[in-house]
C-alpha cells in the first residue's frame, strides 16, 4: 500500500497519510471530532485536504483523459473552496470535459458576488467556508443568480447537515471521492437529478429531504420535462403523484409518460395518478381575487391522503405539480400565488410529499416584478428557468 509522508502535528503526535481510501474513516473521525467541540477544526480539515488534494494530483490527469466527454453542452462553472490548493485541483480535473470554470471564490461572501456576476449554470460549493457558510451562500445564490444549480461537497458526512445542504441544492459529494465521482455528480445535477454520493448512508432515515421546487420556463416543452421527470420518478418507484395543470399540459403529461413506458391508465385507475384541471381547482378556492388558504390546503391533503393510500407501501411519497400559481401569476394576481405558495410550504412540513411549482417566463418580462420573483424564489429548496 502506498504511503504519503508522515507529518507532524502541532501536539507532537504524528499521523502518517495513506492512499485513498484508506484514510477516510479516520480522517472524517477527525474532523467530525473537531466539529463537535469547535478546538482546532481548520487544523483537522487542512491535515484532511492535504491527503484529499494528493489523491486527486494522482487521480485527475488519468480520469480526465479517459473520461469521455458528454454530449451535453458546455456549462459554465463557479468553484467555492477555502483552500487554494484542492480549488486547484478541481479545475484540473475538470480540463477537457465540457465544463468551463468561469471563477473562484475562497470565502462566502465572495462567492455570493461571483455567483451575481459570473450567472454559472453550476457552482460548485464547499460548506466551511470563511464569512458566512456554503448553506447562507446557497440561501443567499438562489435569488441572485436562481438559473444556477449547486453541488455541494465537503469533508463533512453528518446526515443531518447533508439533508439541510439537499434542502438547498440538487447533490451533495464527499471531497474523498471527488477524484471518481465529482464528474458524473456534476452532470446529474446539471440533469436537474439529485445525487447524493454512494459513500454518504442514511443511517437507517432512507427518505430523501422533502422538496418544494419552482420552474420557471419559456415554453410547454420545458414545463412537459421538469413535470415529466418528478412524476415518473414517483411512478418508477411505486410512490403516487398529483397534477394540477392546464388541460394542454395534462394531456401532454400523460403522453409523455406513456411514451416512456409507463401504464398511466392503470395508475389513474388505481387512485396513484391524479389529474385535475388547474383552473377548475382555482375556481372553487377565489373569492373576489383572494384564495381561501384553508380551503385549498384541506382539498389537497385530502388528494394526498387518498393517493399515498393507493400507493399500498410502506411510507409513500406523493409527488405533486402545480399549475395553479403560475395561472394566478399570468392573470396579474401575484399576492393570489404568493399566498397559495405558502400553503405549500405548510404542506411539505406536514406531509411526506414532493412539490414542483411552474410560472411561465412571461409573466416576469424584462426584469419587472423583480421583487416578487426573487420572494417566489427565496420560498423554493430549489429554482429552475429555462
Amino acid at each position: 500500500m502506498a504511503r504519503l509522508p508522515s507529518l507532524s502535528l502541532s501536539s507532537g503526535q504524528r499521523l502518517t497519510f495513506l492512499s485513498a481510501p484508506n484514510l477516510v474513516g479516520y480522517a472524517g473521525r477527525c474532523e467530525m471530532t473537531a466539529l463537535r467541540d469547535k478546538r482546532n477544526f481548520r487544523g483537522a480539515r487542512k491535515l484532511y485536504l492535504v491527503f484529499i488534494t494528493h489523491d486527486i494530483r494522482q487521480l485527475a490527469k488519468p480520469r480526465t483523459r479517459g473520461y469521455r466527454v458528454n454530449s451535453m453542452q458546455s456549462s459554465n462553472v463557479l468553484v467555492v473552496d477555502d483552500f487554494q490548493s484542492f480549488r486547484e485541483c478541481v479545475c484540473s480535473l475538470l480540463q477537457g470535459t465540457q465544463f468551463r470554470v468561469v471563477g473562484q471564490a475562497a470565502n462566502g461572501l465572495e462567492a455570493v458576488e461571483k455567483a451575481r456576476s459570473c450567472q454559472p449554470d453550476l457552482i460548485l460549493l464547499d460548506i466551511g467556508l470563511p464569512s458566512i457558510d456554503g448553506l447562507e451562500v446557497a440561501r443567499r445564490v438562489r435569488t441572485l443568480a436562481p438559473a444556477a444549480k449547486i453541488l455541494f461537497f465537503s469533508v463533512d458526512a453528518d446526515i443531518d447537515l447533508v439533508r439541510e445542504a439537499l434542502s438547498l441544492g440538487a447533490g451533495y459529494i464527499h471531497k474523498s471521492h471527488a477524484h471518481s465521482g465529482l464528474l458524473p455528480a456534476m452532470e446529474a445535477v446539471l440533469r436537474s437529478e439529485q445525487f447524493i454520493g454512494k459513500d454518504l448512508a442514511f443511517k437507517g432515515r432512507t427518505h430523501a429531504p422533502r422538496r418544494h421546487d419552482v420552474q420557471f420556463y419559456s415554453s410547454d416543452s420545458v414545463l412537459l420535462e421538469s413535470f415529466g421527470r418528478l412524476l415518473g420518478t414517483a411512478l418508477e418507484s411505486g410512490d403516487a403523484a398529483i397534477v394540477l395543470a392546464t388541460k394542454a399540459h395534462r394531456e401532454g403529461l400523460v403522453e409523455r409518460l406513456k411514451a416512456e413506458g409507463f401504464d398511466v391508465d392503470v395508475a389513474i385507475r388505481q387512485g396513484t395518478y391524479i389529474s385535475l384541471d388547474a383552473a377548475d381547482t382555482l375556481s372553487t378556492i377565489m373569492a373576489n381575487g383572494v384564495p381561501d388558504r384553508t380551503g385549498f390546503r384541506k382539498g389537497l391533503t385530502g388528494l394526498i391522503a387518498s393517493a399515498a393510500k393507493a400507493a399500498e407501501k410502506e411510507h409513500p411519497r406523493v409527488a405533486i405539480c402545480g399549475e395553479c400559481v403560475g395561472l394566478l401569476c399570468a392573470l396579474g394576481n401575484r399576492n393570489a400565488a404568493m399566498r397559495l405558495e405558502e400553503v405549500g410550504n405548510d404542506l411539505l412540513k406536514a406531509h411526506n410529499v414532493d412539490i414542483m411549482c411552474a410560472y411561465p417566463l412571461s409573466s416576469f418580462p424584462d426584469g419587472k416584478h423583480a421583487q416578487v420573483f426573487q420572494s417566489i424564489c427565496a420560498g423554493h429548496t430549489a429554482v429552475y428557468s429555462q
